[in-house]
């Protein structure tokens, strides 16, 4: 948190010379009321039952409040998560037969067709919103749009099939987001590509990477699995691990995030942080409004105890 007008704390010297002075003085008149009495066991008896801690409340109460609208006549400021008016989010889904392992319950396909739908449900309602699923080759599901059903629609009807082509999904991602270019301004535009194996046929990562970051799009990605998963093939066992190196640099060439899942509950965390560093943009703004508000159920809770406990005002 910063000040724009910090000589305003001066301000704080006198309420704190206020609230040494009212211990000073508070510590006196309590000495003052007791030598009154020679003997203390008479003191307990004839000397009427003190208010104890809650005469100080009102008190403190106060001081606070004092303190608290200083700091707000500061101007602070604080870097708050604002909603983006506009952005094109394309979700690259590989759809490879590697999915189907059962490393992550029930399969890695299913928990992150549950996991995608989610995230397509938490991003603003004014998104434009594109699907793209990949194996052998790439496709566009779904282009860039509002309609949130015809996305979840098209993420339900989604079947595996043989191949990892990570680098054309990125490429088919970038063309739907540029058929998006004939409007007067284009909103900004992220891709996030979830898969669970290395690329094995297309263009490579790395031409989908340098292409991306020419045309600034950035491109979060997700590696998805466990080193142990495995699928069955003609009676056999074949390991799939994921290739989690090759999308980090994709990520880091692109300008996008790199994030790591192994179960269907951290894919859910990883696709509701990404939701909200591309939903969200941080700004920094004042928050002086915070500070008087507080100061004000300060002065509130001075009043109310005052009149309360003493019948009168603090």
């Amino acid at each position: 948190m910063t000040l724009i007008a910090p000589l305003w704390l001066l301000l704080l010297i006198p309420v704190a010379l206020l609230a040494v002075t009212y211990v000073i003085v508070a510590l006196r008149s309590r000495t003052a009321y007791a030598v009154r009495f020679a003997n203390y066991d008479l003191l307990d008896k004839v000397a009427p039952r003190r208010p104890g801690w809650r005469r100080h409340v009102p008190a403190a109460a106060l001081l606070l409040m004092f303190a608290l609208l200083v700091v707000g006549f500061a101007r602070p400021t604080a870097e708050v998560l604002v909603p983006r008016e506009r952005a094109t989010i394309m979700v690259a889904f590989d759809v490879s037969a590697s999915m189907a392992a059962t490393d992550v319950s029930p399969n890695r396909f299913e928990a992150a067709k549950r996991a995608a739908t989610q995230f397509v449900q938490g991003l603003p309602e004014r998104f434009n919103l594109g699907l793209v699923s990949f194996s052998g080759s790439a496709s566009v599901a779904v282009p860039p749009t509002t309609d949130r059903q015809a996305v979840l629609t098209a993420l339900e009807r989604l079947g595996t099939d043989s191949g990892t082509a990570i680098g054309e999904a990125v490429y088919t991602s970038l063309e739907a987001i540029a058929a998006l270019d004939g409007e007067e301004e284009a909103p900004p535009a992220h891709i996030v590509l979830l898969s669970d194996g290395s690329n094995t046929t297309g263009r490579t990562v790395g031409e989908a990477a340098a292409e991306a970051s020419a045309r600034g799009v950035p491109v979060t990605t997700i590696a998805y699995g466990t080193p142990d998963g495995v699928i069955s093939m003609s009676g056999h066992d074949v390991p799939v691990p994921v290739d989690g190196p090759a999308l980090q640099r994709l990520a880091e060439t692109a300008g996008g995030g790199f994030y790591e899942a192994a179960s269907g509950d951290e894919l859910q965390a990883v696709y509701e942080d990404i939701g909200t560093s591309v939903g969200y943009r941080t700004e920094r703004q004042e928050v002086w409004q915070w500070f008087v508000a507080a100061g004000l159920i300060c002065g509130l809770v001075a009043a109310v105890t005052s009149m309360l406990w003493f019948s009168r005002l603090p």
